[in-house]
């Protein structure tokens, strides 16, 4: 199975955000490569927010381009066999954490699979779909959350300018609405 097919079944499993999820479907189904950055029209991207429950908080990072407080994530890559393994690439790539897993989430697509120490083993907590400078137009986020294991240590990538936890009630007044509502419903699939 391609990304692209994995993407799509995802989406159809996926039983939250209906108009939004109607839509990524339709991009995919009108743009064969809408997995990929090379996709004007917009493509598919895959994010995880990062959390540690036991002490009550996220990680975050401060993106380069951006300069904005945001989960990890980014572009799918070839290598990549489904939005989820996607997801958690970024994520261990983005904290320097091993060892992450994908938090199961009620109602999205199941896989299980392994990547790089970490487990994989839940759907899309939600979708956010926002717009990019050209010559592309839209991200079209699939995101996810990762548990960050006990005694995790980050380590910041050459992505970001900072990377830094931060209290679930700290995270509205660092980051943008689109965070908050990631951290929201992460937090209530805890």
């Amino acid at each position: 199975m391609s990304l692209h097919d994995d993407a799509v079944l995802v989406l159809k499993r996926y039983e939250d955000q209906d108009e939004l999820r109607r839509n990524y479907l339709d991009h995919l189904s009108a743009h064969p490569g809408g997995m990929w950055k090379a996709c004007e029209a917009g493509h598919v991207t895959a994010s995880a927010l990062v959390v540690d429950p036991e002490r009550g908080r996220v990680l975050l990072t401060l993106h380069k381009k951006l300069n904005m407080w945001l989960q990890m994530g980014g572009h799918c890559e070839p290598g990549d066999a489904t939005l989820a393994e996607a997801a958690l690439r970024e994520a261990t790539e983005e904290s320097g954490i091993a060892g992450l897993t994908l938090l199961p989430s009620a109602g999205a697509a199941r896989s299980a699979s392994t990547m790089g120490g970490g487990r994989v083993t839940g759907g899309p907590v939600r979708l956010d779909r926002h717009p990019i400078p050209a010559p592309c137009n839209w991200h079209l986020d699939v995101q996810y959350a990762a548990l960050a294991p006990g005694g995790a240590v980050e380590a910041i990538s050459e992505e970001s300018l900072d990377l830094r936890w931060f209290a679930y009630d700290e995270v509205a007044g660092v980051a943008d609405e689109s965070v908050v509502r990631l951290m929201e419903r992460t937090r209530a699939a805890l």
